[in-house]
């Protein structure tokens, strides 16, 4: 994820360093002789390597590394991968539930220790006008939501039910299923991830936020039914021999390489070959790039269009009595999410209310108001129930109002501002006459 040494700035010692060993632009896998291998060849497809059987013995098995070449000192009999130089994942170094290197490998030496995450983090932080997040990430053909590291039921209830509705709208728009991280997208059943940038911009910043994982070789291959990471620890060969298809048919041979004779300079003779990972797996091949990325266009605009929206409801002035008048201010959430966007913002107190000020001409003064007045949150359309009956109303909510008593013996222009961070910005003249 980070392209810095970490956590120490020594190189590793020893063991399987991956690279392109023949030269031929491709990092593959090597396949290698072992009595004692995990693998063997399919019966009907000698391309696909499947598992041995639990009490098998006796055939032609093998074991399969990533192609490279092993870091001194090298020792055939003992052959283990050389850790990352690199292993700082950004996406565990922000500040919402960050945890220290002994729980979670790769999350830094403190919250936003990276600059790239801390210039994210200030980014928003002093934009207080973002009203949501989407953070692109490959692969699995996916939309994820918080929580990461926690179920469902921590959620305050309008919330939760409001991430379903965004994300039913991204599965209607691109396809990708939508679902909780913890729940259904955990590495391993007894371990969660933290410190990640949708739980943050939603946790800390009380806004919905999503990563979404690009591309899905499965789907492509007609594997429709299956669990994104419980799938890389088991699933039917069934699938292998659909992928292999795929990468036939559809790749041109290019995602899955046949096997082929290499003499390794430490190993000696091995082959290589297999899935061409990265061109298959962790992006889209270039030629499918541009329709994958076209999916998410528009449901990133529909996240646009449903942010609150200040509007202006009503403003007039109306004479009292000889130079003094009545200043009437009424706004309104044109919005679908309300200013305030979710629960969870106003428990941690991270958004102000509707504030509107007023600026007088020349000689007034004011006789009741103040120049400026807090109208508090304004409710959109996203927690209002989705039937009517006679248990539900449907007040104006959405609505404030603020008015002054202004004295203006000369007459003159009054402006009235009313501003929300998330929500924008009203701005009116009122002619006193």
């Amino acid at each position: 994820s980070s392209t810095r040494p970490y956590p120490y700035d020594e190189d590793p010692i020893g063991g399987l360093v991956i690279e392109d060993i023949d030269g031929d632009g491709r990092m593959l896998m090597m396949r290698i002789p072992d009595p004692n291998g995990n693998w063997k060849k399919h019966p009907d497809e000698p391309r696909l390597m499947i598992r041995r059987d639990p009490d098998e013995v006796g055939g032609e098995y093998y074991r399969i590394l990533p192609e490279g070449r092993f870091d001194e000192p090298f020792d055939p009999a003992i052959l283990q991968i050389q850790p990352r130089k690199e292993g700082l994942d950004l996406n565990r170094n922000f500040p919402s539930n960050w945890r220290q290197e002994y729980e979670q490998h790769g999350a830094g030496p403190y919250p936003t220790s990276e600059p790239e995450v801390r210039a994210i983090v200030d980014f928003i932080v002093n934009h207080p006008n973002i009203t949501g997040g989407v953070t692109f990430h490959t692969w699995s053909g996916v939309l994820l939501r918080p929580y990461s590291h926690q179920p469902d039921d921590h959620f305050p209830a309008e919330d939760l039910w409001t991430y379903q509705k965004i994300g039913a709208k991204g599965t209607e728009i691109t396809g990708y299923p939508n679902i909780s991280v913890y729940h259904d997208f955990k590495y391993h059943p007894k371990e969660y991830i933290s410190g990640v940038f949708d739980d943050w911009m939603y946790d800390h910043m009380g806004v919905f936020a999503w990563t979404v994982e690009i591309w899905s070789p499965q789907r492509q291959a007609g594997i429709t039914e299956y669990k994104f990471i419980d799938w890389y620890r088991e699933h039917p060969v069934e699938d292998d021999l659909k992928l292999l298809r795929w990468s036939d048919e559809v790749l041109g041979g290019k995602g899955y390489v046949d096997w082929y004779e290499f003499e390794h300079p430490q190993l000696g003779k091995v082959e290589l070959g297999g899935w061409d990972a990265l061109y298959a797996w962790r992006n889209p091949p270039p030629e499918f790039l541009e329709k994958e990325v076209a999916l998410f266009p528009d449901w990133l605009v529909w996240h646009l269009l449903i942010s609150p929206k200040l509007e202006l409801y009503e403003a007039k002035a109306e004479p009292l009595s000889e130079g003094v008048y009545k200043v009437r201010l009424v706004v309104q959430n044109t919005g679908w999410l309300p200013t305030y966007i979710t629960k969870k913002a106003l428990e941690k107190k991270v958004v102000r209310g509707v504030i509107a000020t007023i600026e007088l001409p020349a000689g007034a003064t004011l006789r009741s108001g103040k120049p400026r007045e807090e109208l508090g949150q304004l409710e959109g359309r996203a927690y209002k129930p989705s039937a009517a009956s006679v248990w539900n109303t449907d007040p104006t909510d959405d609505r404030a109002k603020v008015e002054w008593v202004v004295h203006a013996p000369q007459g003159g222009i009054v402006r009235l501002v009313a501003r929300h961070e998330r929500a924008g910005m009203v701005r009116v003249e009122l002619q006193l006459q």
